[in-house]
């Protein structure tokens, strides 16, 4: 059984279907999906039914980024939904609106919401990894660190974490294309929405598979050149 880690899709659905397509995704897998599924990109609304979808049929671990942090809390008040909006929001509402009008929080089906505020989770681990949307406190255990590490610190060189164990995450995103690897943590957001690509990553083997919106592939490992 593979844990495989994908990157931040942020709306980019073409390329997380080719991605799975590609790498192929297997029911039994376990795909750790790093978070920030929603705005920016064209397609959220079909990201997340697919996660919905996946999630029913295989294994996964979804993860809660900051993107869906601040669409759940766009619901509080109008403050918290302008910020959404101005950080990608009014891409994810115009992927749920009728042809006819501008998308509304309304438009949500009850079953993302419940999907995005009831299946996410702000970290995972296994015996060797473990997987949050930003970062960590590398002298805190996981169960003790701050909302503004787990979804909005950058990926600025991060010192080993006291576990020992090695740190998947997204958030900060490599605009190169290639995954960030530090050895003891690896950021494989690489810019899906935009110009860049989704990666997955097999955290056993360290191979990559990539995947981007015009439906192109390519594969490597860590350190290497992908191609």
């Amino acid at each position: 059984m593979r844990h495989l880690a994908v990157g931040d899709i942020h709306g980019a659905f073409r390329s997380l279907v080719a991605l799975a397509d590609f790498v192929p995704f297997k029911v039994d897998d376990t795909l750790v999906m790093l978070g920030d599924y929603v705005d920016k990109g064209p397609q959220s609304r079909e990201v997340v039914d697919w996660l919905f979808d996946w999630s029913a049929r295989g294994r996964m671990v979804a993860l809660r980024g900051n993107h869906e942090l601040m669409m759940l809390r766009a619901r509080d008040d109008a403050q918290s939904l302008r910020n959404w909006i101005l950080a990608g929001g009014n891409t994810t509402l115009a992927s749920y609106a009728p042809s006819t009008k501008i998308g509304e929080l309304e438009d949500v089906p009850a079953t993302h919401w419940e999907f995005l505020e009831g299946q996410t989770r702000a970290w995972y681990e296994t015996e060797s990894h473990f997987f949050v949307h930003a970062s960590v406190y590398a002298e805190l255990p996981l169960n003790e660190q701050p909302e503004f590490m787990l979804y909005w610190e950058k990926f600025n060189n991060p010192p080993p974490h006291e576990s020992g164990k090695i740190m998947i995450c997204g958030h900060t995103p490599q605009k190169s294309g290639e995954p960030k690897n530090l050895g003891h943590a690896v950021c494989i957001d690489t810019w899906a929405w935009s110009a860049g690509w989704l990666t997955c990553l097999d955290v056993a083997t360290g191979q990559i598979w990539q995947a981007n919106q015009q439906g192109e592939t390519r594969s490597g490992w860590l350190d290497e050149p992908l191609a």
